[in-house]
């Protein structure tokens, strides 16, 4: 009988969602916060960088280039900061994530670039009704202690039209890249990210968080019901990944 510590039993009870997931993300994201950029780069095999750029291709800002876009769990700030350097860009991007030193982590990214740092839950974005051109959440949606209500509250903030979209790992359709998927996410994973962030369980949680996310189509048929039209998703990476888009109708 394999017996948990508390900490592994906290990080499966935040897998699972719930009220214990949103303190244990704020405070485990805070604390990897120093090797999180490097980690990411590290176990995606640097993949992690031309998903991002898919992502906010999608997102479509020559659209309005001159309206304020929402990177809502910005983390470092990878995704605000690209924005903001897109050939044409002329707006501003917000940044919003509940755990302060990710975003400190970031500064030297958006040094004079049209981007502000906003610590905020993204479950009660302090933006007003309608006021964004658009969204994008990267990697953070998997995180969410209720997705429909982040969702709602996505709606909430976008102009009539304006996009989300939301980038997150995804169980790959295929048996065999699922198996292989799943070996490398349960096994080698939370190995190499103990050893090189010194966390105990964050990269043992990654993992756990994925299994509770929906699929692919249950994610977007969520973007639905929360108000999203034309919602539509596309696999990355054999499926490991997808990005998903939807205009607030």
């Amino acid at each position: 009988m394999t017996v948990l510590t508390e900490g592994q039993r906290e990080a499966i009870d935040a897998a699972e969602g719930g009220s214990a997931k949103r303190a244990y993300v704020q405070r485990t994201f805070s604390e990897i916060a120093p090797r999180y950029d490097f980690l990411n780069h590290l176990l995606s095999g640097n993949l992690d960088r031309g998903w991002r750029t898919k992502a906010i291709d999608a997102l479509r800002i020559e659209r309005d280039p001159a309206g304020t876009y929402l990177d809502v769990c910005a983390g470092t700030m990878d995704v605000g900061a690209e924005i903001a350097t897109r050939a044409g860009f002329s707006g501003s991007v917000i940044c919003a994530d509940f755990a302060e030193p990710m975003l400190r982590g970031g500064l030297a990214k958006t040094a004079g670039l049209a981007v502000r740092p906003v610590v905020a839950d993204a479950m009660r974005l302090p933006i007003r009704d309608g006021a964004a051109a658009g969204a994008i959440v990267a990697f953070g949606v998997r995180n969410y202690d209720d997705i429909n209500a982040g969702l709602r509250e996505l709606r909430r903030v976008l102009k009539p039209g304006a996009r989300l979209v939301v980038l997150d790992c995804s169980r790959p359709p295929s048996r065999v890249v699922r198996a292989i998927y799943e070996k490398y996410f349960e096994q080698i994973l939370p190995v190499i990210g103990r050893i090189v962030s010194g966390h105990k369980t964050a990269y043992s949680y990654l993992p756990m968080s994925v299994q509770h996310f929906p699929n692919a189509d249950q994610l977007a048929e969520q973007m639905r019901g929360a108000g999203f039209a034309s919602v539509g998703y596309q696999r990355l990476t054999m499926g490991t990944v997808a990005v998903h888009w939807g205009d607030a109708a």
